[in-house]
Order: structure tokens, then C-alpha cells, then sequence
């Protein structure tokens, strides 16, 4: 259970999900779990999110910092437009092409996440590692909108680079927001984090006892 002896541990380098988790007030420690995040051939959207954020909770759960973890939480977002999976950009020439794909249409973006108890708990099978300790696993898609974009400006965000370590080449809680004409859905899964679900299930799972953990702190 996450309390302050025993943080959330967040499986990810995501300087955006470290923030949504912190402005949540969960006690938190954070460590990258790295796998590989290459697509394979003929593998949906779903079936890649859901490979990758188990590969992403098993890598978890073997680093140092999980000893003594309340929860661990994964997480991997990805920009569907049509059947096309849009990941990082290779450079600013890829931000470039994927923000013209993306320009005057409405595309999805899903991020799933994975929730697991602690180290004392939920320990990984050798045949199903990652998928025997999550308690939780869900994705959530959120509808976008980008209004047309001109050639100038897509050249000119690409060249700022605030997109080219984000799925889709763009940061809507950055400049890019100026690209954003309409979502349907959760902000903050856009972001890299669905602040709500995440919560949700945190609760449901009995790993967060009490929220806002601040009241709980002060009463």
C-alpha cells in the first residue's frame, strides 16, 4: 500500500507522468524501466501497447529502487492516426512528416498503464513475467483534433524540438497546443498519464487507501 514509507514507484523517465503524479500528491520514486519499444510486423496498436507496458512492468519490478515500493505504475503512450502508429520521431525531419499527417485531421492517443503491488507482493511467474503481478491494466484513448497547419509552422515547432522525444512530435501542454483545436476525452492522457483513471484504480486495487493523501496527512 503507497504511503510515505512505502512510495509509488513510477517505471518511467517521463519528466510529464512524474509531474501528473506529483501535483496528485502521491508519494513518489521514480526509475526507467527500459525495453526495447519497437513495433513488430502485423502488431495492432493494442497489441503493442499491451506487449510493451507488461515487458515495461516486468523490467520494473527488477530494479533497485522497487525494494520497499507501495505500488509500482508503467505506462506507454502512443499517437494512432488511421492505422498508423505514430511514435518518438527519429529527428526533426520525422516531426516534420508527422505533423503534416496530422495537420486538419482528428487522430487518437492511447496510453495504457499497469499497476503492481509492491515488492512484498504479486511476485512474477518465469512463464508469464509482468503479466502474473498486474493488478490493474487498462488503456485509455482520448480524441484530438489539429486545426491546418501551414508549412511555416510546421517547420518552425519541429525546429524547437519540444517534440521530438513525444509520440506524435508534438507537446500539447507545451507550444504545441497551438496545433490543438478540439479533445475529447482526458487532458492529462494526452500529456502521458490518465490522472483520473490512474487514481481510479490505484483505489479500487486497495493500494491507495485514502485520497487526497494530503487530507489524510492533516486530519
Amino acid at each position: 500500500m503507497i504511503d510515505d514509507s512505502h512510495p509509488l514507484l513510477l517505471g518511467s523517465g517521463s519528466p510529464r507522468r512524474r509531474e501528473i503524479l506529483t501535483t496528485l500528491g502521491l508519494p513518489l520514486r521514480v526509475a526507467a524501466a527500459e525495453v526495447d519499444e519497437a513495433g513488430r510486423a502485423g502488431e495492432d496498436a493494442a497489441a503493442y501497447l499491451e506487449r510493451v507496458t507488461l515487458a515495461k512492468l516486468a523490467a520494473a519490478r527488477r530494479l533497485r529502487q522497487a525494494a520497499g515500493a507501495g505500488a509500482i505504475l508503467v505506462a506507454d503512450t502512443s499517437v494512432i492516426l488511421g492505422d498508423s502508429i505514430l511514435g518518438k520521431p527519429r529527428d526533426e525531419v520525422d516531426a516534420r512528416a508527422m505533423l503534416r499527417a496530422l495537420s486538419g485531421r482528428e487522430h487518437h492517443v492511447w496510453t495504457r498503464f499497469a499497476i503492481a503491488g509492491g515488492d512484498r507482493a504479486n511476485v512474477a511467474t518465469a512463464s508469464a513475467p509482468g503479466l502474473a503481478e498486474a493488478l490493474h491494466a487498462e488503456t485509455v484513448v482520448t480524441r484530438v483534433r489539429f486545426r491546418e497547419l501551414d508549412d511555416g509552422e510546421v517547420a518552425s515547432y519541429a525546429a524547437t524540438g519540444e517534440g521530438l522525444d513525444k509520440a506524435g512530435a508534438y507537446a500539447i501542454q507545451g507550444i504545441g497546443a497551438f496545433a490543438v483545436a478540439r479533445i475529447d476525452g482526458s487532458y492529462s492522457n494526452v500529456v502521458g498519464l490518465p490522472a483520473c483513471e490512474v487514481v481510479a484504480a490505484l483505489r479500487a486495487t486497495g493500494l491507495l487507501a485514502r485520497f487526497p493523501l494530503s487530507l489524510a496527512r492533516s486530519s
